[in-house]
């Protein structure tokens, strides 16, 4: 049984499980692509942009131009969670709270989901035949948010270049662009005094839920991303690789749809059995076999944006 459940016993008027404030499931999962997947590991291959080759004469032998292909690896890891209640405790409460803690781990679930595509999409993606090369995301697809003079929070001069970077990246156009982005972001672009007007009005109704989408790019306001690990950048140009360091920075990911995979071997599931072992307490048990990749370098782009 949790440490914690005598919290929950009845005192005078308590009546009623309260869950505290959390992310209640995954915001991000609907916008990667999905696959499925059996073994430890799977790969998923991929075809690249071959060219046409010009015919030099009538009856000319036809040309072989081999398609190049290559393949990237997903490796699932497991995870679970449980708890137990007693049913000494469901007679010291007003409410079972069974199916309370099963709500609380599918939230959980739904946060480690999140927590691996996040990290999929900035992190060593592994490919070759076997799976044994490493790709780092290079610093071409990062950039440093500035205002030309210094480094900054995400402001609307860098959500254009990151626009930019992609399309030089020949991403399909017809592919959704997704912002992963933290509240400190969406503050940034909202205090903004060199924001145009209608820039300005298209901001604050995204701040306040009227849209969701701006520039191109649905936004999925998460506090789950990490502080950045790249260590230098131009202050003025917002290239990454030299320059001075950012200090207190978030990594917030723009990337196409299916930029980013997550490829799942058991999706969440929960049992809730009696335990014979354990003084037949019911017993709430949850797992998932997850793991995720990023598919293509050019579709995923790393915001570093400096927090104040």
């Amino acid at each position: 049984m949790s440490q914690q459940i005598t919290e929950a016993f009845v005192q005078q008027y308590n009546a009623n499980v309260y869950h505290l404030s959390q992310q209640k499931g995954s915001l991000i999962a609907p916008y990667v692509r999905k696959e499925t997947q059996k073994g430890k590991s799977e790969f998923f291959d991929r075809i690249g942009p071959v060219a046409a080759q010009k015919r030099t004469g009538r009856h000319s032998p036809t040309p072989q131009i081999d398609t190049p292909h290559s393949r990237r690896m997903v490796t699932m890891e497991d995870y679970e969670w449980a708890d137990l209640v007693d049913d000494q405790d469901k007679i010291r409460m007003l409410d079972d709270p069974t199916s309370e803690y099963a709500m609380a781990a599918a939230w959980a679930f739904g946060r480690t989901k999140d927590d691996v595509i996040i990290a999929s999409a900035l992190g060593t993606a592994y490919a070759g035949e076997t799976g044994t090369s490493t790709v780092s995301h290079p610093n071409s697809q990062k950039i440093a948010a500035n205002d030309g003079t210094n480094f900054t929070d995400l402001n609307v001069r860098t959500l254009r270049k990151i626009r930019t970077i992609l399309r030089r990246g020949l991403v399909d156009k017809s592919l959704p662009l997704y912002a992963l982005v933290g509240s400190s972001q969406i503050e940034s672009l909202l205090s903004q005094t060199e924001v145009t007007s209608s820039d300005y009005a298209n901001v604050k109704a995204l701040v306040q839920g009227e849209v969701d989408t701006y520039m191109g790019f649905k936004f999925l306001e998460t506090e789950r991303l990490g502080l950045t690990t790249s260590s230098a950048a131009s202050a003025s140009t917002g290239a990454v690789g030299s320059g001075s360091s950012v200090v207190g920075s978030r990594a917030c990911i723009f990337f196409a749809g299916d930029g980013v995979l997550m490829s799942t071997g058991m999706d969440y599931q929960s049992k809730i059995s009696e335990r014979a072992d354990l003084g037949y307490s019911t017993q709430v048990y949850s797992r998932m076999s997850i793991g995720g990749t990023r598919m293509e370098e050019v579709k995923v782009v790393e915001a570093i944006c400096k927090e104040s």
